[in-house]
């Protein structure tokens, strides 16, 4: 059973890059032309909208909300948990109202197809180039101070085993919010690790279904004034992580040795 789910899967995510893949030729011509003068980017946000519906549709992936508490004003930072490609196009399905850019590790612009757009639309981190860390911090700041809400993972990664249990988060997400003097709105998606999983891994899950996720209360930009690091961590990560402990328990109980 194991081996036609892993061949299903496996199956499944070649489709899924063919679809990707189709429509982001068919979209490139016009990422082109808002990529032509800087006041025109904004009509990026739209084009990166059609692409991520088009992907649901083709894909017969359907996006619910659980739990949805009320957004502040933006710009605001969104920090979600990170469990599958999933989470970057179902972003735009789910947060339409409010333009948003992504800020995301390096190693994205190794991907051919997804290099050309990340890299003039969104905010590639180096994280082994302190000099490259500034830059990508102030271009953040810049990009809330100007009005776009700043999408990130403040895991940094997706993790490799226990999924969807989340990593500790780094600080920078915070760092961000404090100089940028916004508030950060906590996101969890729930199910998108078994829709599609890391195409490195031979049986990991990937089919068509239901994404769950949850957007949390958010906390103020008065409240992340007021806290430490350490304290918008801590706060944080428990405001992303309740959903999966509602929805996963096992992942944390604690066995009691006799």
């Amino acid at each position: 059973m194991r081996i036609l789910q892993g061949l299903f899967g496996n199956l499944w995510k070649i489709y899924i890059f063919l679809v990707f893949s189709v429509f982001a030729i068919l979209l490139y011509p016009f990422f082109r032309i808002v990529l032509l003068k800087k006041s025109w980017n904004k009509f990026s946000f739209k084009l990166f909208m059609v692409w991520s519906w088009l992907m649901r549709i083709f894909c017969f992936y359907v996006v619910r909300c659980v739990e949805r508490e009320e957004l502040p004003e933006g710009p605001y930072i969104i920090a979600a948990n990170h469990t599958s490609y999933l989470d970057i196009f179902f972003m735009y399905s789910i947060l339409p109202k409010h333009p948003f850019v992504f800020l995301g590790k390096s190693e994205i612009l190794t991907y051919p197809i997804i290099r050309t757009y990340f890299k003039n639309l969104n905010i590639p981190v180096f994280r082994n180039d302190r000099k490259k860390v500034g830059v990508a911090f102030q271009l953040a700041v810049d990009a809330l101070k100007d009005g776009w809400s700043l999408v990130i993972f403040p895991e940094g990664t997706i993790p490799e085993v226990d999924i969807p249990k989340m990593v500790s988060f780094k600080n920078g997400t915070f760092k961000i919010a404090k100089e940028a003097g916004v508030p950060i709105v906590p996101i969890t998606f729930t199910t998108n690790h078994l829709l599609f999983s890391d195409p490195t891994m031979i049986f990991g899950p990937a089919r068509p279904g239901i994404a769950r996720f949850y957007i949390g209360k958010y906390i103020s930009k008065e409240v992340v004034a007021s806290m430490s690091f350490t304290e918008l961590n801590e706060l944080c990560f428990s405001r992303v992580e309740a959903p999966l402990k509602k929805e996963y328990p096992h992942l944390y109980s604690t066995r009691v040795n006799a």
